[in-house]
């Protein structure tokens, strides 16, 4: 099969060149003049942008320009935001985002049950969704692996590995470990978290520590990483690495997260 052959049906709004790294985004919205105006905001901010306009030209798209993150307009013909998020997650998992107003309000939280990182508002808003997109985004562009001591973290694959053991997370921890990969032994507040992985400062205080509780059990029970996520009372988060073989970390006395 040619190239020529490869690519988008016409009626997708493309933003970027075949021969382009790949896209940061993949805007799957069904308005046209919607899209335009997006990708336009999205292109100013920084972020490769590639448009389609239905569920089934997402999965394909998906597929061959491997996105770095999927934004999904709902409700979304041909195929449904919740069943191309489910499809996905089984085949090229990334993060997904969908984006809704009051007419796709039940197929967006659809999504979100079958695994979409965020429900936004639609009309985009780009302050909103942005951060979500930068959260893990290298300056350069790269995807290159993360290894912060037994912990190894390939973004383009998204795998984490634990002592070489592959441990499966859910999107939005995947992110979370991500983050603080980057940030190695140092002190992440609360607010810091919660604007870059869910786009506000205002989160539900129970749903970090959660999220949080979840992917410290995971490298400690799991993988019997040596690194842990100490709970900084009143501060936030620091990821910390202890030699092999010495005494397992904890968080200091009287922090419940």
């Amino acid at each position: 099969m040619t190239p020529e052959e490869h690519r988008p049906q016409p009626t997708a709004v493309r933003g970027a060149a075949d021969d382009e790294p790949r896209p940061d985004l993949l805007l799957v919205e069904p308005d046209a003049e919607l899209a335009a105006k997006a990708l336009a905001r999205f292109k100013g901010a920084g972020i490769r942008t590639v448009v389609c306009h239905d569920g089934a030209e997402a999965l394909l798209q998906v597929g061959t320009r491997h996105p770095g993150a999927v934004l999904l307009g709902a409700p979304l013909p041909v195929v449904s935001a919740a069943r191309v998020t489910e499809l996905i997650a089984r085949l090229h998992p990334v993060p997904v985002i969908v984006g809704a107003g009051p007419d796709g309000a039940e197929e967006a939280t659809a999504a979100v049950a079958a695994g979409a990182l965020a429900f936004v508002a639609r009309p985009y808003r780009t302050e909103e969704i942005v951060p979500l997109l930068m959260s893990g985004r290298r300056g350069d562009g790269s995807a290159e692996p993360l290894i912060v001591g037994d912990i190894e973290l390939d973004p383009a694959g998204f795998h984490v590995y634990v002592r070489g053991r592959s441990i499966q997370l859910p999107v939005r921890e995947f992110l979370l470990l991500r983050y603080f990969m980057e940030r190695p032994n140092k002190l992440v507040s609360r607010a810091e978290l919660t604007q870059a992985l869910w786009g506000t400062a205002s989160l539900d205080s129970n749903t970090l520590t959660v999220h949080v509780r979840r992917v410290r059990t995971r490298l400690r029970e799991e993988g019997g990483s040596c690194c842990t996520i100490d709970a900084i009372r009143g501060m936030g988060y620091r990821l910390e690495c202890e030699p092999k073989g010495s005494a397992t970390s904890s968080s200091p006395p009287g922090s419940p997260e």
